[in-house]
């Protein structure tokens, strides 16, 4: 009884090893089309990997228009028509800033000069200093802080709401080496009050609405990979 167990567990043996060895001589071939093993490091389009030329291209942050052609001279007088005298200072500094940045359009400019001015007005009034870090040169930055500090020693509030911008126009440009300033008047219409601790006003008033008249510069630097102009100068306007 015993030989006869040992006998058949060499037989179930021996089958086995004969059919582990079949399965892993046929799963163990390759046949030409099995994926290589995937690099969780790489990237999946070859082309964008570091060394092709074309990778390092698709790597550059690009100003928009930066590599767009220049625009000839005579196309400069159209693009100023109604913003800048030909020939006068505010001109040539216009024609300056677009040789570098050939995207420069003033039309652009003057729409991102509103949301920038609405968006300051609004964070200075909350008190909101990340917003202002942003938008603001360091020195303009400092005087804003400097008043939203006061103003909260005396537990004061500003209340402002915006009823329209009437009008957004450049009164002025300059360039100097590669830092370019354009001067912008905004005409806007606001409802402002300022109140104290106890919720009394104490500045403007929560129903009139003003007319406010501010003359702001904004600066960057041509060629900078940063597209945002900063506030540097602020007066109030007649």
């Amino acid at each position: 009884m015993q030989d006869s167990f040992d006998i058949t567990t060499l037989i179930f043996i021996v089958l086995a090893v004969f059919v582990i060895w079949r399965l892993r001589s046929v799963l163990g071939q390759k046949t030409g089309n099995e994926q290589p093993p995937m690099d969780p490091l790489s990237r999946r389009d070859a082309g964008l990997r570091p060394g092709n030329p074309a990778a390092e291209q698709d790597n550059v942050v690009r100003l928009p228009g930066a590599n767009g052609s220049r625009p000839a001279p005579e196309n400069l007088a159209e693009r100023w028509k109604g913003i800048a005298e030909p020939g006068t200072p505010m001109a040539q500094a216009l024609t300056e800033i677009t040789r570098a940045e050939p995207a420069f359009e003033p039309a652009g400019f003057l729409e991102g000069a509103k949301s920038a001015y609405e968006m300051i007005v609004t964070a200075f009034a909350q008190g909101d200093r990340r917003t202002l870090k942003d938008l603001l040169s360091k020195e303009v930055y400092e005087g804003f802080e400097r008043a939203i500090t006061e103003r909260e020693q005396r537990g004061e509030k500003v209340e402002t709401t915006f009823v329209s911008i009437d009008r957004a126009e450049m009164v002025g440009a300059e360039v100097q080496g590669k830092q370019a300033q354009i001067v912008v008047r905004f005409l806007s219409k606001l409802i402002t009050a300022t109140r104290d601790a106890s919720g009394a006003v104490v500045d403007g008033s929560p129903d009139a609405v003003v007319d406010v008249t501010d003359v702001w510069t904004f600066a960057r630097t041509l060629g900078n990979r940063d597209p945002n102009w900063l506030l540097v100068a602020t007066e109030a306007g007649q």
